[in-house]
């Protein structure tokens, strides 16, 4: 699995509620059955990386949107949620969400708290918000409830943290059988790759087909993406006797 940096430029729905602070507003549809969905999404543009919804964010959201049917009751777990679009989504769509990340990054905790104030969705109540630090076993990690999906946008942008990621998934996959860990990445470099990370850990990971996403809602996700190369993943364990599949 290889990750390409490429350019370009995104179109978004802001609207400005603060001379920092603006709201985006992400609408789901669904052409067959009539059902509409929108989430608000607080956004700090000139703020750090969490506060900001990147391209793979919508990605996966409207992967999600698209199998809500599927959802009712799962239990899930948002790695580096930033913003918390695909989480907050899910939760909407009756699943049990947990939203993770840094745990020693306050600012970013709290900013997931206020998302889901705005989409009307209480933490504690309607949401669970969790610091996490990957790659380190702290008791938040032993303390979460089973798991039956994990999933991340784009939280592979930092090599150097690459191999905490996957010790973290490989444990939380270990620990929830039959759950899976499906992310979205956007390529940035030729030279990134985590090929080795899941064979020594266990794990193998099989491409999701994006082709048919946002169809159904008449949606263009080349608009998201932005002119960005975005991937869509699998990963789950090898069974003993099992083989590895990489991309």
């Amino acid at each position: 699995m290889r990750f390409h940096m490429k350019s370009g430029s995104e179109d978004n729905d802001i609207v400005a509620t603060a001379t920092a602070e603006h709201i985006r507003k992400f609408v789901f549809s669904s052409g067959s059955s009539g059902e509409r969905l929108e989430i608000k999404i607080p956004e700090l543009l000139q703020g750090a990386y969490s506060f900001y919804t990147w391209p793979c964010a919508p990605v996966l959201a409207h992967f999600l949107w698209e199998r809500r049917q599927t959802l009712a009751g799962k239990r899930i777990l948002e790695l580096g949620s930033g913003t918390a679009l695909p989480g907050i989504l899910a939760a909407k769509c009756q699943a049990q969400v947990v939203l993770t990340d840094n745990c020693i990054l306050p600012k970013s905790l709290a900013h997931i708290r206020k998302s889901c104030l705005v989409n009307q969705l209480q933490p504690g109540v309607d949401i669970d918000v969790v610091g996490l630090s990957w790659g380190l076993l702290l008791n938040s990690v032993f303390r979460l409830p089973h798991l039956d999906l994990i999933i991340a946008a784009d939280c592979f942008y930092d090599p150097s943290v690459f191999e905490d990621i996957v010790v973290t998934v490989a444990f939380l996959l270990e620990r929830n059988a039959g759950a899976k860990f499906i992310f979205t990445y956007q390529e940035r470099s030729a030279d990134w790759s985590i090929e080795a990370l899941l064979k020594k850990w266990k794990l193998q990971a099989l491409p999701i087909s994006m082709d048919d996403i946002g169809k159904d809602s008449g949606v263009d996700l080349l608009e998201f993406m932005g002119g960005h190369t975005i991937h869509m993943v699998e990963i789950t364990r090898i069974e003993n006797g099992g083989t590895i599949n990489s991309i």
